[in-house]
């Protein structure tokens, strides 16, 4: 490998890029940063300016302006940050995911026309080789930042995967057979036999290009009552602050949606997850002992008030 080899392979596939932005087709009509903007915020729950602009090595002024342009367009809403007072969180509005759907529509579409000259047999090889390549010019801890996590919506087979890591996560943690993993295909199959998309979603956690996490936002047999489900992170990708993500896109989304309550069921056991519920407004309103799963659990429900009724 030698300097001209890069620069070789850079100049390719700059070309194969410009190739599928015909004409600015894809980014039309904002510009290539704006468009990464707009894809960050709509994958990322809540996002400080701040945080936006390290992440896309943003100038302080530039980042300003662009969101000023969005908030003028309606694309954006601006509000005070849970992390620190001092900074601004950035929202997208019904608008400004539309617009990001949009943008991420063409480019699947491009992306899809580039991989149909790709012999079925030959892309998992093209996908080893472009993992090579981040794991290779990375510096292995940036592989493994927060910053790379994708929060996204389940595609084929996710669900299935939903279900085989957590019988395989909990029977390897905890000792769970696989009555649990049946309670989770059963679960799943529910919420793909039958569910409202406006009022119940899945989140499927991505780093590297792999699963890593997910969770569920479910409706409950009690009016105005979400049930959120099914949260995991795989053991090697926890320290990242993904299931705080997850658990915040689920209280975001049933929020979002008009839903007063969030409620979820869980086991003593699980003192991550647990920690996790407290730090984002659930409160424990009661415990149960019972025997499931092949062991002697105690069940515990969680509340978290979403919107206070008023008399």
């Amino acid at each position: 490998m030698t300097v001209h080899d890069i620069r070789s392979f850079n100049r390719f596939y700059t070309n194969v890029i410009g190739a599928l932005d015909y004409s600015r087709h894809l980014y039309a009509p904002y510009t290539l940063t704006e468009s990464r903007v707009l894809y960050e915020l709509a994958h990322t729950e809540h996002v400080d300016a701040a945080d936006l602009r390290t992440w896309l090595s943003l100038d302080a002024g530039y980042l300003s302006r662009i969101l000023n342009k969005f908030e003028q367009a309606g694309l954006v809403e601006r509000g005070s940050s849970d992390k620190d007072s001092r900074r601004r969180r950035i929202t997208l509005t019904a608008r400004g995911r539309g617009a990001a759907e949009l943008l991420d529509e063409r480019s699947r579409e491009s992306v899809g026309t580039l991989l149909a000259g790709v012999p079925a047999g030959e892309r998992e090889r093209l996908g080893d080789a472009l993992r090579t390549v981040r794991e290779l010019l990375g510096d292995g801890r940036a592989a493994r930042h927060p910053d790379n996590v994708l929060l996204r919506e389940p595609g084929p087979g996710d669900l299935g995967w939903i279900v085989a890591r957590n019988g395989a996560v909990y029977e390897a943690e905890f000792g769970w057979n696989t009555e649990y993993e049946g309670l989770v295909a059963r679960i799943v199959a529910d919420f793909a036999q039958d569910h409202d998309p406006h009022l119940e979603r899945v989140w499927i956690a991505e780093l590297d290009g792999r699963p890593v996490g997910c969770v569920m936002c479910v409706r409950d047999e009690a009016p105005g009552t979400a049930r959120l489900r099914l949260l995991l992170v795989e053991p090697e990708a926890r320290g990242l602050g993904i299931g705080d993500r997850l658990v915040r896109a689920c209280a975001d989304f049933a929020r979002g949606v008009g839903y007063r309550e969030l409620v979820l069921w869980t086991n003593d056991v699980l003192a991550s997850a647990r920690s996790i519920y407290l730090r984002h407004g659930f409160t424990l309103v009661g415990e149960k002992p019972h025997r499931s799963f092949g062991a002697d659990l105690v069940g515990q429900d969680w509340k978290m008030v979403l919107h206070k009724s008023v008399d």
